[in-house]
């Protein structure tokens, strides 16, 4: 694939973030006030204004940052967390990112493709544990193609395990051409997630230094020939550490802005996992950036402040304790029960590591988290209705925006919830589970909708599947 930038420009304005750092740096605890009761009428704010919740001090200050992202949050999402898990299909790439287990020039990575039948047994292996959401991640590397892509989703989606099947993959990939992203698109893909790594152009280039990757106005360009594609639905993000988490932090907020500029839709999600050491990786032991876990917490809930509508994914790269604290901060999706390493599900071993890019810093199994989500009063949902009702994109924002969200993702994640509990789960998690859905169902305020779930959790108990709104 030939890469051509001609007319592309970023839309990353630097000097004007830099300012607008500078100048809100100040900020009083009135504007701070405002700047929060504006989020929590459900309305985007503006790059000044986040600027300004970033240069928060005062403790009493902070704590109305993070009071303020966990009541948004739950206004809008209510108190349902969304669960996947990563799988990943290829390590070879021909990128050198000088902070990436799977870069070109790490002799210590054990380089691995799954094969067909491989393909297969992972996804079994994550069906039989109880998974219907997964993102399939890819080095950059000619042999990952758009066809190649294609046809592993097809295959994921093609397998099947008693009860179980992958109902929605996403994709974690190198960025494409508009053909490429149509022939990814036409396997029913959900999201395609792209992570412009660092948003500052100049430690981008300094860090990126050979590869298709080291083009940063590519990349950057990458979601918007997704959208030309018919791919209404993008995730980004940022790998926190490489830069200033404050500087990314604006930054995914003008590439939210972007978006909805020129398509009328930001991204369905924004990720910031923190850079993790990598086997073979020096860079990755003493990150130029580091980010501390007061300032990650606060990151979060000023990205959940700064764009109520999207989604914020927490992964497994974090410790447990920071994971439970954080979900209170806005978070609406994570994964659990994850493996990092190519064919880590089916055949997870000792050399594991050597196949993986990074450490994972939360090992437990998908029902340990499910355990400890419902004893902390959080519904797990696998729902994937909105995807296959056609709920994306502009639709999405059109459910949304009113607050059909949780009208609609409730219901579904009790639903959802309670088919893992009847397949999937451990008697302890099925009976604090039961719990649960019996409690959160009498929540449901409209009596006809609260009858029709009570309906089908009866035919889900009797034997039934998939069963959604």
């Amino acid at each position: 694939m030939k890469i051509n930038t001609e007319g592309l420009k970023s839309f990353i304005p630097d000097a004007e973030i830099e300012s607008l750092l500078e100048s809100e740096k100040n900020a009083s605890a009135e504007r701070i006030r405002e700047i929060i009761q504006k989020s929590l009428g459900k309305n985007r704010l503006d790059p000044a204004e986040t600027a300004a919740l970033i240069s928060v001090k005062d403790p009493e200050l902070k704590q109305m940052i993070f009071d303020g992202a966990h009541e948004l949050k739950e206004r809008i999402y209510g108190n349902r967390i969304v669960l996947f898990a990563p799988l990943y299909v290829g390590n070879e790439c021909v990128n050198d990112c000088v902070y990436c287990g799977f870069r070109i020039s790490n002799s210590e990575c054990e380089r691995s493709t799954l094969s067909h039948q491989d393909l297969v047994e992972e996804t079994k292996s994550l069906v039989k544990v109880g998974h219907k959401r997964l993102i399939m991640v890819y080095g950059e590397h000619p042999m990952y193609d758009a066809k190649f892509i294609a046809d592993t989703v097809q295959t994921v989606y093609d397998t099947k395990y008693e009860n179980g099947e992958i109902r929605r993959v996403n994709i974690n990939a190198a960025p494409m051409d508009i053909e490429g992203y149509r022939i990814v698109k036409s396997a029913g893909i959900g999201t395609y997630q792209i992570f412009q790594e660092t948003y500052h152009q100049k430690t981008y280039e300094k860090l990126h230094p050979s590869g298709p990757k080291s083009n940063f106005l590519w990349r950057l360009d990458g979601l918007d020939r997704a959208m030309k594609a018919g791919i209404d639905d993008l995730g980004i993000g940022a790998l926190m550490g490489l830069y200033d988490w404050r500087f990314e932090v604006m930054a995914l907020l003008y590439h939210t802005i972007h978006l909805e500029d020129t398509f009328g839709v930001g991204p369905h999600t924004i990720s910031f996992p923190r850079i993790e050491p990598a086997i073979g990786t020096d860079f990755t032991q003493h990150p130029p950036f580091k980010v501390s876990d007061d300032d990650f917490k606060l990151l979060v809930a000023i990205i959940r402040l700064s764009v109520p509508y999207t989604g914020l994914i927490l992964t497994a790269r974090e410790p447990i304790e920071i994971r439970n604290e954080v979900l209170r901060y806005g978070i609406s999706q994570i994964d659990a029960g994850s493996s990092i390493g190519v064919g880590d599900y089916s055949h997870k071993n000792d050399e594991s590591r050597k196949k993986s890019q990074f450490v994972l810093g939360d090992t437990r199994s998908l029902d340990d988290v499910i355990y400890e989500l419902a004893q902390n009063g959080y519904i797990p949902s696998f729902c994937t209705s909105c995807y296959r009702a056609g709920r994306t994109g502009e639709h999405f924002m059109e459910f949304a925006i009113p607050g059909f969200v949780k009208r609609f993702c409730t219901p579904n994640a009790l639903l959802t919830f309670a088919e893992y509990l009847y397949d999937y789960a451990s008697e302890r998690t099925k009976k604090i589970g039961l719990n649960l859905i019996e409690n959160e169902l009498t929540k449901i305020e409209d009596l006809k909708m609260r009858n029709s779930v009570s309906e089908k959790l009866t035919e889900l108990k009797a034997g039934k599947r998939d069963l959604y709104y």
